[in-house]
């Protein structure tokens, strides 16, 4: 499967008003498209030098915040940051997708994901056919 462009999918999810996105590594193209578009914006990373870097790229409406989505989704309480319409990632690998849905059923958020192109998702979902590829979506 290919994986849509940034602006493909940063128009799939600009409905949204807040939005998490989970692992956004130094490819913050998809938040800044969406806080563009008047969204509220959380990306979270697990490395934190990846995170310090991604914060002095992203424009103003994208929070990047150093967080694990493992961690995040078996949290007692959530900051109110992570009270979100929607959780995304792109190239979410097999072992991401059940934590990253938990955390999206926590939070009451539908979530949407591609995967690393040779994987399947693990997870049950409704596929979303795009011009440039397949996202994944799990309504809540």
């Amino acid at each position: 499967m290919t994986v849509p462009p940034d602006r493909e999918l940063a128009d799939r999810l600009a409905g949204y008003d807040s939005l998490l996105e989970v692992g956004v590594g130094r490819r913050p193209g998809v938040a800044a498209a969406l806080a563009d578009a008047g969204c509220r914006v959380v990306a979270v990373d697990v490395d934190p030098e990846v995170v310090a870097e991604t914060r002095a790229e992203t424009p103003t409406g994208v929070t990047v915040v150093h967080a694990d989505v493992v961690s995040l989704a078996d949290r007692r309480q959530l900051p109110p940051e992570y009270d979100v319409d929607a959780v995304y990632a792109r190239n979410l690998p097999a072992e991401l997708q059940r934590p990253s849905r938990q955390l999206a059923r926590r939070v009451g958020a539908d979530l949407s994901f591609t995967t690393l192109g040779f994987e399947a998702p693990v997870i049950p979902v409704d596929r979303d056919h795009l011009e440039g590829g397949v996202v994944y979506v799990v309504q809540q």
